[in-house]
């Protein structure tokens, strides 16, 4: 019994039944996964999903948490390895080709989002998430003189957001159509500055 209650094996079932949450979501959507299914995904037993997560929505909060949250730590690094604002747009819009808005993770933000609108535990946390990943963005702006720039990365973050979801429905809205928008509604196209406007 010592080694089915050691915390290495706590560890690994927590590690299993956030996984088998993070797959399911997508394939069953938000109200589908329940206590046994996602025990029987996990190989482990229904009464560990209690015992570990309390409930199967606690269970599914931490696993959209941890999923997103990977996602959205991507994008400062992408900015501050970027020796210019145009390359880390293109940086930014080519990490796109890992979701066409029909692939698991695009479907797990589609139902993490429409399961906030219920969910005000989650709607925190996602909340937070999208401050954290908007002050980073804001804070790059603003090294290049952006104007407003918590406003600019607000609607910037939005709008990649848009985009990624929006693709399941509009397959032709790739990186290279949404690029040049960008540049004109974030700088001026060409000079590959962003964020500094197109006068003079």
């Amino acid at each position: 019994m010592g080694s089915s209650t050691s915390p290495a094996r706590g560890v690994e079932v927590r590690r299993r039944l956030l996984v088998a949450a993070a797959e399911l979501i997508p394939q069953l959507g938000w109200r589908g996964v329940s206590t046994r299914v996602v025990a029987r995904r996990a190989g482990v037993a229904p009464g560990l999903v209690h015992y570990h997560f309390g409930s199967v929505p606690s269970l599914l909060r931490q696993a959209v948490v941890q999923v997103m949250g990977d996602v959205l730590a991507a994008v400062p690094p992408m900015l501050s390895e970027a020796e210019s604002g145009d390359e880390a747009l293109g940086r930014l819009l080519a990490s796109f080709d890992d979701f066409d808005g029909t692939d698991p993770t695009s479907l797990l933000f589609v139902e993490a989002y429409l399961a906030a609108t219920r969910d005000p535990q989650l709607r925190v946390e996602l909340s937070r998430m999208l401050d954290e990943v908007r002050a980073a963005v804001a804070a790059w702006l603003d090294t290049r003189g952006t104007p407003a720039p918590a406003a600019t990365a607000a609607v910037l973050v939005a709008t990649l957001d848009g985009v990624m979801l929006h693709r399941a429905l509009q397959p032709t809205m790739t990186p290279e159509e949404v690029a040049p928008v960008l540049r004109r509604l974030l700088g001026d196209p060409r000079s590959g500055t962003l964020g500094k406007g197109s006068e003079g």
